[in-house]
């Protein structure tokens, strides 16, 4: 059986010449499911010129098209966010509204695009809203098709107010969110694994 392979959606605001405190947690995973012979691809969305709409393609100059495709070729597609005003970034909420316009699109089976492929968010802060954001980003994911298996959503935030974030507070260090990342990374494995294997039977649940 072929490996499975993983996505990575990182919202920063920060293009990839720049430190990322979310790409820095979601790494710990990563270094998780290498060691699960899964294959990673890493997405700096803020690299790319995407543009704005519910739709799979808004037309020259877009870069979603080709984002999209590693979507649909990832068995498992992690996004990662930092939070600004206690919420998702901007760009995560974009890449929501993309993925939404191609929420219409079936597999082979007539089932949502989207169906028997896992998910989970790593959110990133220096206050409070990460429970806020994973709410917001794994239900729209489970809404278009996704299958959300439990605990997948570790964060770091730091204490009210200014204050240093994840990679300058030692985030590294903190016990809850590396057991929860830990959590995740094994936890989104197993379930791409046995989806792999049991794909959701297309009884009741085509779009045709």
């Amino acid at each position: 059986m072929a490996n499975l392979h993983a996505l990575v959606l990182n919202c920063s605001l920060k293009s990839s010449d720049e430190t990322s405190n979310t790409q820095a947690l979601i790494d710990r995973s990563l270094e998780i499911l290498k060691s699960k012979d899964v294959t990673v691809d890493i997405v700096r969305l803020a690299d790319y010129n995407i543009e704005y709409g519910i739709t799979d393609d808004a037309g020259e100059g877009d870069d979603w098209p080709q984002i999209f495709e590693k979507v649909k070729a990832a068995d498992i597609v992690i996004f990662g966010t930092p939070l600004w005003l206690g919420e998702k970034s901007s760009v995560a909420a974009l890449a929501i509204e993309r993925l939404y316009g191609a929420s219409g699109f079936t597999n082979d089976k007539g089932q949502s695009i989207f169906y028997n492929k896992v998910a989970g968010v790593v959110i990133t802060g220096n206050e409070d809203g990460a429970k806020n954001a994973a709410c917001s980003i794994l239900y729209a994911l489970s809404h278009i098709g996704f299958t959300i298996p439990p605990n997948v959503d570790p964060y770091w935030v730091g204490e009210a107010g200014p204050g240093p974030s994840y990679i300058e507070a030692g985030g590294e260090d903190h016990e809850f969110t590396q057991k929860n990342i830990k959590t995740m990374s094994h936890n989104l494995v197993h379930f791409a694994r046995m989806l792999r294997e049991h794909p959701i039977p297309a009884e009741g649940n085509t779009m045709e």
